[in-house]
């Protein structure tokens, strides 16, 4: 007998095609389907009646893994999800949870079916658990995901399963971060799928070796039971519907809610004119030390009712910014699922059909083994979910009916932070372990009718939190010195971006310096851009302040309210470092808002004076980004049409003076391509016109380029918004970027990027051919 050791190469999954897969599988695996004809006889009532059914039942998953998880990653952040899959594992139902994990859950089921469906086999009473991020089911090793086969008559019926971050799986840095990391091998190990329930039993063996590799054991353990009920709850629940409907109806049920899917997603890009869109993002720097900057790129390709997303030309993997293919993935769903199928039940394996993937592999969002991938869901997965939104608003902006669906970028990024050390505290002397949740708290990107939501949440997290102060002290040795929102943080429109918000904590209640691990981006480039012209949102810091005296304070009755009122020096914290906190010290977060839509000097000087007002802006960013100036809390008519005069003016001068005169014309009829641009019909050809002025850009056939004027200065004349210096992080040239009309100098384009960006805003044949009639 040949004892087969597998390579790397099989510790890989894609998407399948489903009869092959379920032709592949061994006569000793029996699956459950049903025929075309079954799904078609389906009544409507009966659909609908089990179709909310099989909603509920993630729901009550959900539920029931807040309750048994003690991990406040779970039980405050939301940051799990749920599936519910067919036979061969095509997402169903999934949890309005982290819609990133989305991407990942059905190729760890993919995966399971080819390589372990004879040794060890798939039989009733099996969970099997996974952290790979090559197989799927996670974006990274610490999402852990506990599936099952759930069966029926013998045969195999479908699959549910329960996914969740752990706070730490091992690894040389805390939390499983380690910013210094070469390859996945100074990280959590990643576990390719595992039986961790036989003939419904937990293996203990299993679970004590899963545990032993933490930091917080405890946590991990129950996370791991918890995510066992939560499956047990799925099949009892999935079970009783069975019984009460037929094992058939229940099966053309969830093919005929993928299909539906499926067919309402296409007959939405049917109704888009065909085209391609392009973005382009960057993390900067890519692991402690390094001063570099690191490209993401697409092109968005609709054809007829399908998309095609691009990645070629993405940078090679590098540090610890990579995501696998899972991840990549995981980030078009991120953006697809909100901004093109916020109207259509999140059926998964029907939305995922309508769209290819094509990508160079050992780029930094489809990393090969053994990259470093800790940073995966929140650096490039995420990036990559800003880029598709990006694409996806571009399009959709020129519908009427789909354009309220267009969202500048969110909070670009999670800004992580992990704190440890012993808590000291009476009756304690135990170690702890915190990653800080508040980023959760992110500025929602604006819309072409709407601001965005102040401190709203992650756009991958719809249902997400942030924790609760006081159970944070009491959980942790940390005084919270204040967490609120901060002014100036949503990017300047039109329609405002929503602002983020900073925290401020210190040790208190040990007597020794805590471990830190930050790991983070969007410091020195924007991650969360505008549109339309709009302003990227803050861009993110972290400062360590030492010697500060706090203690001093605490002693004579006072609480600092602001950096200022601290002493001694501060520490900007890079995008990769380790550090730590001692007492007496503070550690201060502000992360990022949204992105702006639309030229902030044509917002309505009213909403920037109640903006001012309600805190969300300062008396200076109202002057400084938005032209508005203020007389006795409201706006001055007169005074802020002179300012903004005098802005387009200081646009004009800086662009380099008044351009050649250009034609005019007539906006009757013109079509809308977005908040600052129009195709008009100018005798039998296709032009594209400033929507404010009239003022002639560009035309199909002698234009490749909008003809705009461009400015590009210090990343700070963005405004008060640029909350840190590109050179502190990165050697590579930052930029503020801006190209307006040069008829009336209204802001096309607006993004604090690197010196060689491409202008992707400038392309003629990204307007034209895509609104072109097929």
């Amino acid at each position: 007998m040949t004892m087969q050791i597998p390579g790397a190469e099989i510790f890989s999954s894609r998407p399948i095609d489903p009869d092959e897969l379920s032709r592949s599988l061994p006569p000793s695996l029996p699956v459950h389907s049903v025929t075309q004809e079954q799904i078609d006889e389906l009544d409507p009532l009966t659909y609908e009646v089990i179709r909310h059914r099989l909603w509920s039942v993630t729901d009550e998953m959900g539920e029931a893994l807040k309750r048994m998880s003690g991990s406040p990653i779970v039980t405050d952040a939301n940051d799990f999800d749920f599936a519910i899959s067919d036979e061969i594992g095509q997402e169903v139902q999934v949890g309005l949870y982290n819609t990133m994990l989305v991407g990942a859950v059905d190729l760890a089921i993919y995966w399971t079916l080819r390589h372990r469906a004879t040794n060890p086999g798939i039989t009733e009473g099996d969970m099997f658990l996974c952290n790979d991020p090559w197989v799927g089911g996670g974006l990274h090793q610490s999402d852990v995901i506990v599936y099952q086969p759930v069966f029926y008559d013998g045969k195999l019926f479908g699959w549910t399963s329960a996914i969740c971050h752990e706070p730490d799986l091992g690894g040389s840095g805390l939390g499983s971060f380690d910013p210094s990391a070469k390859d996945v091998f100074s990280e959590s190990l990643p576990t390719p799928p595992i039986k961790v329930v036989r003939d419904y039993e937990l293996q203990r063996d299993v679970a004590d070796a899963w545990v032993r590799r933490s930091r917080v054991p405890m946590l991990v353990g129950l996370d791991l039971r918890a995510k066992i009920g939560a499956n047990t709850v799925g099949r009892n629940r999935l079970l009783a519907v069975i019984e009460q409907y037929g094992a058939d109806t229940v099966k053309a049920v969830m093919k005929r809610m993928m299909a539906d899917a499926e067919g309402r997603l296409r007959g939405k890009l049917e109704s888009l004119p065909d085209g391609t869109w392009k973005a382009t993002g960057y993390q900067d720097q890519s692991h402690t030390g390094d001063r570099g900057i690191h490209k993401i790129t697409v092109a968005m390709t609709k054809t007829a009712d399908h998309l095609t997303f691009d990645f070629t030309g993405t940078d090679p993997q590098t540090g610890v910014i990579n995501c696998t293919y899972a991840g990549m993935r995981g980030g078009v769903m991120l953006a697809l699922l909100p901004i093109l199928a916020g109207d259509i039940p999140w059926s998964a394996g029907g939305l995922m059909r309508c769209f290819d993937l094509v990508s160079e592999e050992g780029t930094i969002n489809n990393a090969t083994f053994p990259a470093a991938v800790s940073r995966g869901p929140i650096g490039p997965a995420w990036l990559t979910g800003t880029l598709i939104a990006e694409c996806l608003s571009q399009m959709l902006d020129r519908s009427v009916d789909l354009g309220k669906s267009v969202q500048a970028a969110c909070c670009g990024t999670w800004d992580t932070a992990v704190i440890a050390g012993l808590d000291e505290r009476p009756e304690q002397s135990v170690p702890f372990l915190n990653i800080m949740m508040e980023p959760m708290s992110g500025g929602y990107g604006a819309r072409p009718t709407a601001d965005g939501m102040d401190t709203g949440g992650l756009f991958c997290i719809p249902m997400g939190r942030i924790p609760d102060t006081e159970m944070t002290e009491f959980l942790y040795p940390l005084l919270t010195l204040w967490r609120r929102e901060e002014p100036d943080s949503g990017g300047p429109g039109r329609q405002r971006g929503g602002v983020s918000a900073s925290i401020a904590v210190t040790p208190y209640g040990t007597s020794l310096p805590m471990g830190l691990v930050l790991a983070s981006a969007g410091k020195a480039v924007a991650q969360n851009n505008g549109l339309a012209g709009g302003y990227p949102g803050n861009t993110g810091v972290e400062v360590l302040a030492r010697d500060t005296g706090v203690v001093e304070q605490f002693a004579a009755g006072r609480i600092p309210g602001s950096l200022d009122d601290l002493g001694g020096g501060r520490e900007f914290g890079a995008c990769y470092a380790e550090s730590y906190v001692a007492p007496g010290e503070v550690l201060y977060m502000h992360w990022q808002g949204g992105g702006g839509y639309g030229d902030p000097l044509l917002r309505d000087p009213a909403a920037v004076a109640a903006d001012v007002r309600e805190g969300k802006v300062t008396e200076h960013g109202a002057e400084t980004v938005y032209g508005v100036v203020l007389a006795d809390g409201d706006a001055d008519e007169i005074r802020t049409s002179d300012r903004r005069d005098e802005m387009r003016t200081e646009r004009r001068d800086r662009s380099g003076g008044t351009p050649a005169d250009a034609p005019v014309v007539d906006l009757a009829g013109a079509r809308r391509l977005d908040d600052n641009l129009a195709e008009v019909t100018v005798g039998d050809t296709r032009v594209i016109a400033c929507a404010q002025c009239g003022r002639l850009l560009g035309d199909e056939k002698n234009s490749t380029s909008l003809d705009l004027a461009r400015f590009e200065g210090p990343s700070s004349t963005a405004g008060p918004q640029v909350t840190s210096d590109p050179a502190e992080y990165v050697d590579t040239p930052v930029v503020f970027r801006q190209l307006c009309c040069p008829g009336c100098w209204t802001a096309v384009y607006s993004g604090i990027v690197p010196a060689d960006h491409p202008d992707h805003a400038l392309d003629v044949a990204r307007l034209l051919p895509a609104v072109a009639e097929r």
